[in-house]
């Protein structure tokens, strides 16, 4: 199983898991339970209950590059351009449309 850490405006907003069948996002509690804290995506509204799906969820399918930039960001990265979550752990990890990251778990 692969994790991943997202942040929301630097604060830890959950984590990202993909367990090679299904890919699975879950908030914090810290997160969930600060008022101040909004959801990272109209699509993942905050709950407790982890957000599973057997594709990238969209929002972060979002983050990605598409069209020539994505051919170049693969090449140069050696990933295969079908491996969406190894693309957005790779690039993802600062200067997004947003205040949305991706760090890894050491």
């Amino acid at each position: 199983m692969i994790e991943v850490n997202v942040y929301d405006d630097k604060k830890l907003a959950g984590t990202l898991k993909y367990d090679k069948i299904n890919y699975i996002f879950t908030y914090n509690d810290d997160f969930l339970n600060t008022k101040e804290t909004s959801a990272i995506s109209l699509t993942l509204p905050k709950r407790q209950k982890p957000f599973v799906s057997q594709t990238l969820h969209p929002f972060f399918s979002g983050l990605l590059a598409e069209g020539s930039l994505k051919a170049l960001q693969c090449k140069q990265l050696k990933i295969d351009e079908n491996d969406d979550f190894t693309r957005l752990i790779n690039t993802a990890k600062e200067d997004t449309i947003g205040t949305v990251i991706i760090g890894e778990i050491l």
